[in-house]
């Protein structure tokens, strides 16, 4: 249990250093007229001349006014800055003038105080007010809540997703209260809930009321009947770490509820682990097409997973499939039918691998329900394969070749889409035109259009070309073939090179003089799309005049008259 609590502390401490740290950079960055060795003790002093503004003469209690002051940096940086040139000895007089004799935007400021961000901050403020005297409820219910044990600076979480409850009384939001201590929680687990959850806060009465009953009873289960509570011994900041990491796998059943028993089993997996790292691989994960809940119970029930380096080592494809337990037919069906997936992989790639392949689903079927363990053990007993001679060959006439970024960019966004680290993969490389973002935009068109993932890859292996025609083209191929020839994307199974072909001048004319053939009764004989496309000019000429003797004369009129 120490340990654990100790993960907590660690984690908080992080967050605490973040925070100095983007203070200092806010001091070093703002556009202050005040040289370098003044800006800490000049904010400083600012900081103090604000808060006894705030309390003295707008008459803000003294404890929320020095809380606005220290939370609000791009606000008083720019206050500063109207101030002219910087003396240290008159800079606080100076600054105790400009407020007085010129009206500060308090909205402004406590709007940046409660943790907004600050280029929101302008279309938050009201237009027809400047001081809290014209309208209190957002002062007073931040007030409400930094008593319960909101901190200050994180009040914003709350308003941006229900902004509507900063109008209601203090005594109404004190009945919110109320309503959440009834399942049980204490005060900083209901903070750390809202500040995860704020729908859960701020909702109109008689709205999401199965969804928010589902999300605190499912709560309930984790942080009272497996008692995570008492393994965790810390404040608010830590409550709401807890919450967040209970919120990735919540948001991995679409916020159903439902999920509190899997996540309460094993507790030591939010406690041990980071937000960051659970975030990894749950996106790692998820990459495989899976129902979400699914990649849900395999991080919860394979913890180990999420000390497992899923981006750097180099492993062979036939090795793993064969040792997650692909058959011997299985294995030889993907050495005839998918050589360009073959070599070695970088695990960050293996997502795509299987997708190429179509074994998404196939792969992590094998790998659930308790048998992470298998990539595991894989992983760690062949972290580092030997790459192909062909691809080591390869990568050296990238390295010194004239545009070296370039090709490795390009290499990459083919190991992306699930190629291997062999000769094949270097060799389709050298037929594809363009830069690794077309390239990658021409991919996802032809996705979009609906050819699948892995019968893509497989055109890409036949005809890589494809790939250097812009989407308009792609997409004008794609529709007339479907809409106008009345064709699937079958087609492409057998004949991949459609999509190479000049949409305009060849595959066009020639469908449409087939079409007239079969209209004018000419001919009964049904032509196969590849024969009618692929076929040469000249061949295509004399099995016109076949159809025919009048037939090629009709061909050149009406397509091609300039060849008459």
């Amino acid at each position: 249990m120490r340990v654990m609590l100790l993960t907590l502390s660690r984690h908080l401490c992080t967050r605490t250093n973040n925070t100095t740290n983007n203070i200092t950079t806010t001091l070093k960055t703002s556009k202050l007229k005040i040289p370098c060795r003044y800006k800490k003790v000049a904010m400083s002093q600012a900081q103090k001349a604000l808060t006894d503004y705030l309390h003295s003469t707008r008459s803000i209690p003294y404890a929320f006014a020095d809380k606005i002051s220290k939370n609000s940096f791009h606000s008083l940086s720019n206050l500063i800055s109207k101030l002219g040139s910087f003396s240290p000895s008159d800079f606080t007089k100076k600054l105790d003038k400009y407020l007085r004799y010129n009206p500060i935007n308090e909205f402004e400021f406590f709007f940046e105080s409660i943790g907004i961000q600050y280029t929101h901050v302008s279309s938050l403020l009201p237009h027809d007010k400047f001081f809290f005297c014209e309208d209190g409820s957002l002062l007073d219910s931040a007030c409400v809540l930094c008593e319960f044990g909101f901190p200050w600076d994180k009040i914003g979480l709350i308003y941006m997703e229900s902004g509507f409850m900063f109008r209601k009384s203090g005594f109404e939001l004190k009945g919110r209260f109320s309503l959440l201590k009834r399942y049980g929680f204490s005060n900083v687990q209901i903070v750390g809930i809202c500040l995860t959850f704020p729908f859960v806060f701020g909702v109109e009465e008689g709205e999401f009321v199965d969804e928010i009953d589902g999300l605190l009873s499912d709560l309930r289960v984790v942080f009272l009947d497996f008692d995570l509570g008492g393994f965790v011994n810390g404040n608010v900041d830590v409550w709401h770490e807890v919450c967040r990491k209970i919120k990735v796998f919540y948001d991995l059943n679409d916020g159903k509820g439902k999920i509190g028993e899997l996540v309460g089993r094993n507790k030591h997996v939010i406690l041990e682990y980071g937000e960051k790292e659970l975030i990894e691989k749950v996106e790692y994960f998820c990459r495989f097409g899976v129902e979400k809940v699914e990649v849900a119970r395999l991080i919860l029930q394979g913890s180990e997973l999420l000390n497992l380096d899923l981006e750097t080592p180099v492993i062979n494809v036939l090795k793993l499939l064969k040792h997650i337990g692909m058959n011997s037919k299985g294995l030889g069906d993907v050495r005839k039918n998918y050589a360009h997936v073959l070599g070695t992989i970088k695990m960050a790639n293996l997502p795509n691998v299987m997708r190429a392949m179509g074994l998404r689903e196939w792969f992590f079927d094998k790998i659930k329900d308790g048998n992470h363990k298998l990539l595991v053990n894989f992983v760690t007993s062949y972290p580092n394969e030997e790459r192909d001679k062909g691809y080591r060959d390869g990568l050296k006439t990238i390295h010194d070749a004239r545009t070296p970024t370039h090709n490795m960019n390009k290499l990459n966004f083919m190991h992306n889409i699930g190629f291997g680290e062999n000769a094949m993969t270097m060799d389709i490389l050298t037929h594809m035109h363009g830069t690794s973002e077309e390239l990658q935009e021409r991919f996802d068109c032809l996705l979009g259009l609906g050819i699948e993932f892995s019968k893509l890859c497989k055109i890409i292996t036949k005809k890589p070309k494809i790939l250097s025609q812009n989407p308009e083209t792609l997409e004008k191929k794609i529709n007339f073939l479907c809409q106008e020839m009345g064709k699937s994307l079958e087609l492409l199974d057998t004949f991949p090179g459609f999509i190479y072909f000049d949409l305009e001048n060849r595959i066009k004319p020639r469908f449409r003089f087939y079409t007239w053939v079969i209209e004018k009764g000419l001919s009964s004989k049904k032509y196969s799309i590849s024969s009618m496309i692929a076929t040469s000019d000249k061949n295509f000429v004399g099995r016109a005049f076949k159809i025919h003797p009048a037939a090629p004369k009709h061909w050149f009129e009406q397509f091609y008259p300039n060849k008459l």
